[in-house]
């Protein structure tokens, strides 16, 4: 009689390869990708309630999106002083893609666009309302609806 998994290790096994791609672009900025794979699974763990009530296409983007946030947080916790690299060099597939994104951020209206732009520069919340003179919440709502509106731009594409 076979043993049928946990549900939290079957989403661990479906999306391995999604994460030790992410973890092994950490590889090179000095921090150990089983390391960040073991910080990973951690993470994941902790949201796992909310992880496995998404669908599909939502879990695979959130467990990327929770992973790639513990490698940022291990990276921050190294004392390594060496600097990362301003330019990542995508595949050519995925430089098309970001391409795109970036055409499709330009259309979007003040101040969505420029809220957009710092929080993937990585600002949070509070700071980017600082720059801008608005409240957390405002920024999280506006965050929202421009990506919503950039999911529609970049399917209707």
């Amino acid at each position: 009689m076979s043993r049928s998994r946990d549900p939290f290790e079957e989403m661990l096994h479906r999306y391995r390869g999604l994460l030790f791609t992410l973890c092994s672009q950490f590889r090179h900025r000095g921090l150990d990708t089983e390391d960040l794979m073991q910080e990973a699974t951690i993470a994941l763990w902790r949201n796992s309630e909310r992880l496995l009530s998404l669908g599909r296409v939502q879990q695979a983007a959130f467990a990327w999106k929770v992973a790639r946030n513990a490698a940022i947080d291990a990276l921050r916790r190294t004392e390594e002083t060496e600097e990362l690299p301003d330019y990542y060099d995508a595949p050519e597939e995925d430089r098309g893609l970001l391409q795109e994104l970036q055409e499709q951020i330009e259309r979007l209206r003040e101040p969505d666009r420029t809220i957009v732009r710092l929080q993937l520069e990585g600002y949070s919340y509070e700071e980017i309302g600082k720059r801008l003179d608005m409240t957390e919440k405002n920024v999280s709502v506006r965050l929202v609806r421009a990506k919503e509106k950039l999911k529609k731009m970049m399917v209707g594409n």
